[in-house]
């Protein structure tokens, strides 16, 4: 009888303890973030401005404004699922002379990035990115970009940028594919610059749960206006 007691407790325990236990961990393995915003499909209007002028990056208006962040793959046992974090943190400008695009930068505030598990965010700032050493990260633009051709009609186009990434105290080149898209008086580009995790110096700490997979992105959603 009191074997039998004895097996009810610890299995009354058990059950109490993955009960606890068992949501924030999945939550923290099933989670995908916070990913960042996207052009909308047929959300552009004709230009009501010229490409050509100094332009610089405004906060844009609700989920669709100015926001920066990342996304890579975290390898789980037995699954492999991206996983995401944004922020609003992102300064900037560009110059456009006689429609080529000729000087360009991008400052982005780390340490506004984060996800939807706080866990996670500690995780990343912490052990990934060591926002306390390297608090921003930055790209700019090396070589000069025809833009004269970018449609003025409210729909998108694609154009190649090629610039310096700096992130985590190391520098590399980068190119993309980024949209552009010309609607009213400004001009909103999204695209991802691709990252090797081992050329920006950024180590995958052994998580209880996950590593982090060699290569990422960081992802962008910039609002400009011309000053």
């Amino acid at each position: 009888m009191r074997k039998g007691l004895i097996a009810l407790f610890v299995v009354a325990v058990v059950a109490v303890a993955v009960g606890l236990v068992a949501p924030p961990v999945y939550k923290l393995l099933s989670s995908n973030g916070l990913q960042t915003a996207s052009i909308a499909e047929g959300s552009g209007e004709p230009a009501t401005v010229g490409v050509d002028g100094h332009w610089k990056i405004v906060s844009g208006e609700g989920k669709k404004g100015t926001q920066a962040g990342y996304t890579f793959d975290e390898v789980l046992p037995g699954q492999r699922k991206s996983t995401s974090g944004r922020g609003e943190g992102v300064t900037g400008g560009l110059v456009v002379n006689d429609g080529k695009l000729t000087e360009g930068d991008i400052t982005v505030d780390v340490e506004s990035i984060g996800s939807d598990i706080e866990k996670r965010d500690i995780n990343v700032r912490r052990h990934i990115l060591q926002t306390d050493d390297y608090p921003e990260a930055t790209f700019e633009i090396t070589e000069p970009v025809d833009l004269s051709g970018l449609p003025d009609d409210g729909t998108v186009d694609t154009v190649t940028l090629t610039g310096d990434l700096t992130m985590h105290g190391h520098t590399n080149p980068v190119t993309a594919d980024l949209s552009v898209l010309r609607t009213g008086d400004h001009v909103i580009v999204e695209g991802k610059l691709p990252v090797v995790r081992e050329d920006f110096g950024l180590q995958s700490p052994q998580f209880v749960a996950s590593q982090i997979a060699a290569e990422g992105t960081i992802d962008l959603l910039l609002v400009f206006a011309q000053k």
